[in-house]
Parts: structure tokens; sequence; C-alpha cells
């Protein structure tokens, strides 16, 4: 799928499904080909934080997906063992039962990731509403918005609300041609820059 892509996707997103099949060294692997953010969503204390960063460090990803609900003990230790990588906090779900919870705290989540140095945050592209709003709060983050595509987010529109990055999966790696996929989706977003 990397070679396939090649230079139409600013970099590709593995989670623990790849992980778990492939070995931690396919983080490695494709660092070499682009730029790769682990869609680990690491979630605990921070001394377990620290030692998951520190060994998917190894593999040099230029990036690193955490939640933010455990608090800012955690996620700070993400960073600080990130030594550099960008971290992204997830601050908003693309799933219904987002709101159940996290939906609740995103304004304390999107201020303890500043404060905590994230380079971004996560913010569902599905869910215009709660994008534009955590839009609105992020200032200088980053954004990168899961659930375009398969779980019927707009890349246009994700972007008008606010994202910087899309995450664009099942939408392309189910294609019959994924790199066809991916062009269209980069088509539908160069109307809006270009």
């Amino acid at each position: 799928m990397a070679r396939w892509i090649g230079d139409l996707a600013f970099a590709i997103k593995v989670n623990w499904p790849l992980i778990l099949g492939a070995g931690v060294g396919i983080v490695g692997e494709l660092s070499r080909m682009t730029r790769v953010i682990c869609d680990l969503k690491i979630a605990d204390i921070p001394n377990t934080n620290r030692l998951i960063v520190e060994k998917i460090m190894q593999q040099k990803p230029w990036g690193i997906i955490a939640q933010a609900f455990p608090g800012s003990d955690s996620l700070s230790a993400v960073v600080d063992a990130a030594a550099g990588a960008n971290v992204f906090s997830v601050v908003a779900m693309s799933n219904e039962g987002s709101s159940q919870f996290i939906d609740r705290h995103v304004e304390e989540m999107v201020n303890m990731s500043r404060d905590a140095g994230v380079y971004g945050i996560v913010a569902p592209g599905n869910r215009p509403e709660r994008l534009a709003l955590v839009r609105s709060m992020a200032k200088d983050l980053r954004i990168i918005a899961p659930g375009i595509g398969a779980q019927g987010g707009s890349a246009a529109q994700a972007i008008r609300c606010g994202a910087d990055y899309i995450i664009v999966g099942r939408s392309v790696y189910q294609a019959d041609d994924p790199a066809m996929a991916l062009g269209r989706i980069n088509e539908e977003v160069s109307t809006l820059i270009g």
C-alpha cells in the first residue's frame, strides 16, 4: 500500500492491528519510505506511557497519537518520551460513543494538550460541528481529522472546519485502486487550497 500511494499522502497512519500482526518493525520499515504516524492512542499511567513511546521511537515514526483523557501527567510523559517526534492528543473521536464522555471534556483536554506541549490534536472530520468547535479552541495546534470516507466525513468539509490534515483509511485501502481513490480525495481538497 505504501508503494501504491507514493507521494499522494503526507503520511501513513498505522495502528494496533497492523503492529500486532506484522510486529513493531513495520513502523521502521514504513518510516524508511515516508512519514509514519503511530496511532497507538496511548492511555495509561505516565511510566507505562513513557515505556511505550520509548519503544516505538526506536522505529523513528514522524508522529504518535495519545489519548488526552488520562490526564496532564500521562500526556506530558508521552511528549517528553517522544523526544521531538510530533505528538497528537485525542480530544474527540469519530464514533458516536465519544459523546457519552469524551466530548463533555473537549475544552479541558484541548487546554491540557496545549499545556503539555503537543504538536497537534485529533478531532473528528465526520462531525463538522465538533471539529469546528475544537478548531476555535486549538489556536496554533495542528488538527488531524479522522472519520473521512467510510465514516461519512467529507475531506473538503473537514478542511473548511479547521483540519490541517485528514485521515483516510478504509475508503483508500479497500478501494480497487487505492492511488486513484486517494487522488480523488486530493483533488477535492485542492479545490479549497488552490
